[in-house]
């Protein structure tokens, strides 16, 4: 027991260390970099022609299977090699998780509304939101920030480590390829329409606990009731069956508004609004939303060694 417990907690100690010191390394090789080059691959070849949302049906449960059975398969095969498979667990774990990339890329965007650089500003959101940016203006800037501080915050740490704790880096590894997917191809656009709506789907399944569960960490230290009562007026009105749920948090944490008309592939999408205090954002509300961020991280993390730490002694 004492064992199963180490192979277990270890990585997801050292691991989010690891990340809280250094985040994503962009110049090392990366396995998300990988799945992202495997699904591009697979999407310029298969998405095209016709039957596409079968070729896409196709795509989606074959690299998602492979992911699995691939670490299974690594996993399996590294348990007689204790110090390999601490540094396997370790290292993915890590890779996994991206608390502080997420927070230092709010804060890039930040950086620039604070210096009153509005082109800065909108070329580096591009980098992290779908939306198109070329004609936001700074409070929209700013909206767009926390909006993707908060979903993200579900996708990017709190469902990897929900995951894991079920079934291990195989699983982790294996939401992160249905993510993944989700976010190259699970869209609404004329080309990803039939390819990616089977991944999209997949990964509102893969979500469904994982950002309710976020919603709720968000709001419970410190305790807000208004947090909670947002989540209940506005989390099941978002387009997306999910986002909503982060969203709604966070929105209810610092009472403002978010949602509205956006851009998104030259299409205009009228997203339901989150609240009704239309007050001008400040940094301070960014500020907010990192230690958000980072406190519920640290409470994933401790939830997760305390579940383990129970199923290893009883």
């Amino acid at each position: 027991m004492i064992e199963y417990f180490s192979y277990t907690i270890t990585p997801v100690l050292i691991g989010f260390i690891i990340d809280c010191i250094v985040g994503d390394p962009y110049k090392m090789p990366h396995p998300i970099r990988l799945f992202g080059n495997v699904i591009a691959f697979m999407e310029a070849h298969l998405n095209q022609g016709t039957r596409r949302k079968i070729k896409g049906i196709f795509t989606c449960i074959l690299l998602v299977c492979a992911t699995w059975g691939i670490f299974s398969i690594l996993q399996f095969t590294l348990s007689d090699y204790p110090i390999l498979l601490y540094v396997f667990n370790i290292a993915f774990f890590f890779f996994g998780i991206s608390n502080k990339s997420l927070i230092d890329e709010g804060m890039k965007v930040e950086r620039f509304v604070q210096k009153g650089d509005l082109p800065g500003a909108r070329e580096q959101l591009s980098w992290i939101v779908g939306r198109e940016t070329s004609t936001l203006s700074f409070s929209q800037i700013r909206t767009a920030t926390l909006e993707t501080l908060s979903e993200n915050l579900s996708d990017g740490v709190v469902a990897p480590i929900f995951y894991y704790a079920i079934g291990g880096i195989p699983l982790m590894m294996t939401y992160k390829m249905i993510n993944t997917l989700d976010s190259m191809v699970g869209y609404k656009s004329e080309r990803y329409r039939n390819f990616g709506f089977f991944s999209a789907r997949l990964d509102d399944v893969a979500n469904y606990i994982p950002a309710r569960l976020t919603a709720f960490l968000m709001l419970i230290i410190p305790f807000s009731l208004r947090g909670f009562r947002f989540v209940k007026l506005y989390g099941r009105k978002h387009a997306s069956p999910n986002s909503g749920y982060p969203e709604s948090a966070l929105a209810g944490i610092l009472d403002c508004r978010f949602g509205g008309p956006n851009t998104y592939h030259g299409k205009v999408v009228d997203k339901p609004y989150i609240g009704t205090n239309d007050r001008e954002l400040t940094h301070e509300d960014v500020q907010t939303a990192c230690r958000v961020n980072l406190r519920v991280a640290l409470m994933m993390v401790i939830l997760v060694v305390a579940l383990e730490a129970i199923v290893a002694f009883l």
